[in-house]
């Protein structure tokens, strides 16, 4: 009697520890099937984590349009969505120095063209006779149309500046011909009246001169030459 009660017991213990370490397994193997799973979310969180860091810079620093500055110095303003200036690209030797003197990165737009304006470069050349072309252009047209307002309520009551809707389209063509979008276009209307120019030809002119030799050559003249005289007179700016 009393060893089949201790044999009851022995099994009862058996049994349990049968249970315990059936449980032990299966944890185990639950565990093991967790830890790929919460791996590949962490790997999952932090992908999308560095895709949207990624997506956010390229968001914010990519340019949505363009500001040409063109007088002589000649530069590029990349303007991105949010009407902040986050590049800048000059087109020649002036426009570089100009672009190193002033820091126009990360400016609203508007500030950048104040302080273009108020520059000694600028403000000496425009006191001087000398043209300013101020071209917008962009694929959004609801933000180059802001942008051209605001360049000209930044420079209003200023005398031999113009501001203007340039041709997105024409952006790549100038860049190729190492013109800003400003002069390229100015260069198209020259070339209109005279095919034989080249880009070579104003790639070192002011728009002044360019201007200029347009007026020159409306009136019937033929050379560079007769196009660097009138700084008195008025010569009427071509869309």
């Amino acid at each position: 009697m009393d060893e089949r009660i201790r044999d009851a017991f022995a099994s009862i213990h058996a049994e349990e520890e049968l249970k315990e370490s059936t449980r032990a397994v299966l944890e185990q193997a639950r565990t093991r099937r967790r830890r790929p799973a919460r791996a590949l979310a962490a790997a999952v969180a932090c992908l999308v984590l560095l895709v949207v860091g990624i997506g956010g810079y390229q968001f914010y620093f990519t340019p949505t349009s363009v500001l040409s500055i063109d007088i002589n110095p000649s530069l590029e303003l990349g303007v991105n969505r949010f009407d902040k200036v986050v590049s800048v690209q000059s087109y020649n030797e002036d426009g570089q120095i100009l672009a190193d003197t002033l820091e126009l990165k990360y400016l609203d737009y508007r500030d950048a063209l104040e302080e273009l304006l108020a520059s000694p470069d600028i403000a000496d050349r425009l006191a001087q006779g000398a043209l300013l072309s101020i071209t917008v252009a962009g694929e959004n047209e609801t933000q180059c149309g802001r942008l051209l307002a605001g360049a000209e309520a930044c420079t209003a009551g200023q005398e031999n500046v113009h501001c203007r809707h340039g041709d997105s389209e024409k952006l790549e063509q100038a860049h190729h011909a190492g013109l800003s979008l400003g002069k390229y276009e100015a260069f198209l209307e020259l070339q209109a009246l005279d095919p034989t120019v080249t880009t070579d030809d104003v790639a070192g002119l002011t728009m002044r001169q360019i201007r200029d030799w347009i007026a020159s050559l409306e009136r019937g003249g033929t050379t560079v030459g007769e196009s660097q005289t009138g700084h008195g007179h008025h010569y009427g700016w071509h869309e």
